[in-house]
């Protein structure tokens, strides 16, 4: 354990820990919503909003997370993140109104949104050049591999206990991951501490919050929605003149900019980040999809729909430990366009799946994509966290966080649109009351559980029918954007982006990893 090479590992290791409750965090939700609509009485607003105030938070305050711990000391600044989200892990279990667990939630995204930047800033300090591949790739699973888990431990524990449960299992993890960073993790910050740019903070988190609920309403109410078109536009607005602040300040000679815009002059911080954010978009996209797919279509309870989601988990493990040993060799280019070419075969080959469809067909096309986000995930982040210094290793993290973060957001909402509309264009209502047709219209389970009070077998045919093809749909655009990212990839990733990005700063990493 004294030898530095297995303590960084252990480390890492105690890294995993955290990500995977924030991974759990993200999912293990939308399986007990139901039970909180009962037993907390809470509206439909109030359900979206235990996921909104989460998300919202996190998307906000991911940049200036990754600067404070540039500035203030990274281990330091993750174990406060490890309390406050072990904190809020128990508040939200005994909560006793909507009110206070949607307060405890918006703590759990604030604790997220410094975990999740803070543990890939210390990726660069804790390991060399070639070794960092390895490392993203344990980083990248754990992060991947918890949101599948959510619902699989969510309808266990809700079959067992309370709902509260769902919450309380972060709590062990969380004390063992605290545990293991005090003793395990160097302490590393910035040897030149970056000001902290309040102009920059302000504009850059009310721009991503703004962002961020607008996409969130307009997936939900709709793109015409006046509301959410008027916060997507507030939010760019916000963001288009902290990016005008942020090359003001760097003109200046004493200036210090927030984000160092000159990363995007990097193809391998640009290429990758944009690459893993495509990745997110697919990822969420999907997994938004095919739990309603395995309930609606093959009868899955919440914790069936859980179990069915483990070829993807399994098949990205075995994609990330194989691109782990291939790129290096082979490069990043060649590894990430594999990457996407697997996940586009597995989207095109689930855009097939008919009524009829079994498990074993879903399960095949699964593991594929598991596998080509496996390839595509942990290279791309690694093309990306290969430029930054560890000067500015915070807040460079926290910019790729924030990128994907948007993209999972944005996937959600389109691919959600897209889903939607599809479903509802092959939907067959007649005779029904409007009631009735609006609560079809409204989901796959308000479909299937209308056909069944009424004993309508055509109805349930039509809505079975209907959410397949947009499912199909969707898995179609979702196969389109990872082809596009093969393409992309190919065309622009510089072949050895992670070796170039080393030597650019692979000199000041070893300084600071020899003066931990």
């Amino acid at each position: 354990m004294n030898d530095p090479g297995t303590r960084r590992w252990w480390a890492l290791g105690a890294l995993a820990l955290s990500l995977l409750v924030v991974g759990l965090d993200l999912t293990v939700l939308n399986v007990a919503l139901p039970t909180l609509a009962t037993d907390l009485g809470a509206s439909t607003s109030q359900l979206q909003w235990f996921a909104n105030a989460y998300n919202l938070v996190w998307a906000a305050v991911l940049l200036p997370a990754g600067l404070l711990g540039d500035r203030f000391g990274r281990k330091r600044l993750l174990l406060v993140a490890l309390v406050l989200f072990g904190v809020a892990s128990v508040g939200c279990a005994y909560a006793g109104s909507a009110g206070t667990l949607t307060a405890f939630r918006t703590v759990l995204g604030l604790g997220a949104a410094f975990l999740l930047p803070l543990s890939v800033s210390v990726l660069p300090v804790l390991f060399p050049p070639q070794e960092r591949p390895r490392a993203i790739a344990v980083w990248a699973t754990a992060n991947a591999v918890g949101i599948p888990l959510g619902p699989i431990l969510g309808g266990w524990l809700l079959d067992h206990y309370w709902w509260g449960s769902v919450f309380l299992i972060n709590v062990p993890v969380i004390a063992v991951a605290l545990l293991a960073v005090a003793l395990l993790l160097p302490e590393s910050r910035s040897s030149r501490p970056p000001r902290l740019d309040l102009v920059g903070v302000l504009a850059s988190s009310l721009g991503l919050a703004g962002l961020t609920y607008g996409v969130i309403e307009a997936g939900e109410g709709g793109w015409g929605d006046a509301g959410a078109l008027a916060a997507i536009a507030a939010g760019l607005l916000l963001l288009a003149g902290f990016v005008g602040w942020q090359r003001r300040l760097a003109r200046r000679p004493d200036g210090q900019p927030l984000v160092d815009l000159s990363l995007f002059r990097s193809a391998g911080f640009t290429w990758g980040a944009l690459l893993a954010t495509l990745v997110s978009f697919a990822m969420f996209g999907v997994l938004f999809t095919m739990p309603q797919y395995f309930q609606a279509i093959l009868g899955a309870d919440a914790l069936g729909s859980g179990l069915r989601l483990l070829p993807l988990v399994g098949g990205l493990l075995v994609g990330a430990q194989a691109a782990g040993r291939i790129s290096p060799r082979a490069g990043a280019r060649v590894t990430i366009a594999v990457g996407f070419a697997l996940l586009a075969a597995g989207l095109f080959a689930g855009a097939t799946t008919g009524v009829q469809a079994g498990y074993g067909f879903a399960a095949a096309w699964f593991t594929l994509v598991g596998l080509g986000m496996g390839f595509a995930l942990p290279t791309a982040m690694d093309a990306a966290i290969g430029a930054l210094s560890t000067e500015r290793s915070g807040v460079g993290s926290g910019l790729i966080m924030a990128l994907r973060a948007l993209g999972g957001t944005i996937g959600v909402a389109l691919l959600g649109t897209v889903l939607n509309a599809a479903y509802q264009s092959r939907l067959e209502l007649g005779g029904l009351p409007p009631a009735a047709a609006g609560a079809v219209r409204d989901s796959v389970a308000g479909g299937v559980a209308v056909a069944r009070q009424l004993g309508s077998a055509p109805l349930l045919d039509s809505v079975r029918a209907a959410f397949v093809h947009g499912m199909g749909t969707m898995l179609w655009v979702c196969g389109g954007v990872a082809l596009a990212g093969l393409v992309l990839a190919l065309a622009f990733l510089p072949r050895r982006a992670a070796v170039e990005a080393a030597e650019a700063v692979g000199a000041s990493s070893e300084d600071e990893r020899v003066a931990l």
